[in-house]
């Protein structure tokens, strides 16, 4: 008996506090796990030892028959306590530092759904901050337990303990990879089909195959627009062309108005030699002015167009923004020209005019000369 007692205690002397035994579960209660270890007595797995995350009861992390590596981390006579959370620690840090130095992309699984965010057992206590679980905003991330997620390491600190994973980056360099792809395919000079995604002061992006492109204000429409959301709105399915593809910046400059009928287009229709038409002047040069006589369309009066009289320069008798009567002269739609006379139009109202005050034989030269001076006076104004 004595010589029995001798080999346990030589036994029992063989652990010490900080050695790592392997042992066999025997008994799990809820809170706490027995082990045989070959120890004199069974040892304690304490819940709060079972893992490095909250579980409710020891079940939850191990099972009967089990054969788990643990710590020693306190030892007095019968009272063997043991530690499974130490160990799977001590392992975990090794590979945790692997793989944040590579980048690696794992999977886990959510444990706890906690004030700030989602806690996931790596053998270490791992924390996905509630910023940084999806690429959106996420209300209620109670469906979240037990979910998997694929995460990427952000921060990493063994002293302090700290482990804190993101999926939100896993999910966006997801994207930027589809983008990148999506990029690639397109080609500059492709008209497509997209959605309007949203609009801005200075134009409109457009989903075109997963990828935004920008509809600058210049290319909406061959108008004048002044703010995007007068001729589009969010979710409007539109054609456009590619005007450029950076794949180095993942731009796409994109047209609304390049796949449009331009301004030009059947001109010849709307516009006959021989037509008094009222327009705009929008710039006057030394040679002449151009007058809009459709939106978009203009047309030049020659500088010995606009009077009866010599005419030194332009601006002498026009400016910028006026009406005036043109009359066409000449229509050339595939080279977008048109050539407008002032003075022409000027001449046919007096005929008009003339017209209908139908003189009778009594009236003098004097009178008809008066109507026709009355006539150019008026473009003199």
């Amino acid at each position: 008996m004595v010589e029995k007692m001798n080999e346990e205690v030589v036994e029992a002397k063989t652990f010490q506090v900080g050695d790592v035994v392997s042992g066999q579960v025997t008994k799990v209660e809820d809170k706490q796990v027995l082990v045989d270890v070959g120890y004199k007595t069974e040892g304690i797995i304490p819940i709060s030892e079972l893992a490095n995350v909250h579980i409710e009861k020891a079940g939850d992390a191990v099972q009967e028959g089990q054969t788990l590596e643990l710590k020693v981390i306190k030892l007095e006579e019968d009272d063997l306590v043991l530690s499974k959370r130490a160990v799977d620690g001590e392992k975990a840090w090794d590979v945790l530092y692997a793989k944040f130095e590579s980048g690696e992309v794992f999977e886990v699984t959510v444990k706890d759904v906690v004030n700030g965010g989602l806690v996931a057992d790596l053998g270490v206590r791992g924390f996905i901050p509630a910023s940084l679980v999806e690429a959106h905003y996420v209300e209620d991330f109670s469906d979240y337990k037990g979910k998997t997620l694929t995460v990427k390491i952000v921060e990493l600190d063994k002293e302090k303990n700290r482990v804190i994973l993101s999926h939100k980056a896993v999910v966006e360099e997801e994207l930027q990879a589809k983008k990148k792809n999506a990029v690639q395919s397109i080609k500059a000079g492709e008209v497509v089909e997209g959605t309007v995604q949203r609009l801005t002061d200075f134009g409109a992006f457009v989903n075109i195959g997963g990828v935004d492109g920008l509809v600058h204000i210049s290319q909406l429409s061959h108008e004048r627009v002044e703010k995007p959301s007068d001729v589009l709105q969010e979710g409007q399915t539109v054609k456009v062309k590619v005007l450029s593809v950076d794949a180095d910046t993942q731009r796409v400059s994109l047209s609304m108005k390049a796949v449009q009928p331009g301004p030009w287009y059947g001109v010849a229709e709307k516009v006959k030699v021989g037509n008094i038409m009222e327009g705009t002047v929008k710039r006057l040069v030394t040679f002449g002015a151009f007058v809009e006589i459709l939106p978009s369309v203009e047309g030049l009066v020659h500088v010995s167009q606009i009077a009866n009289k010599h005419v030194k320069n332009p601006n002498e008798v026009l400016e910028v923004g006026q009406l005036v009567q043109v009359k066409v002269l000449e229509v050339n739609e595939s080279d977008k020209r048109i050539s407008l006379s002032i003075k022409e139009a000027a001449e046919e109202e007096v005929k008009e005019d003339f017209t209908k005050y139908q003189p009778s034989q009594e009236t003098s030269m004097f009178q008809l000369g008066d109507l026709i001076g009355d006539q150019l006076k008026k473009l003199k104004k």
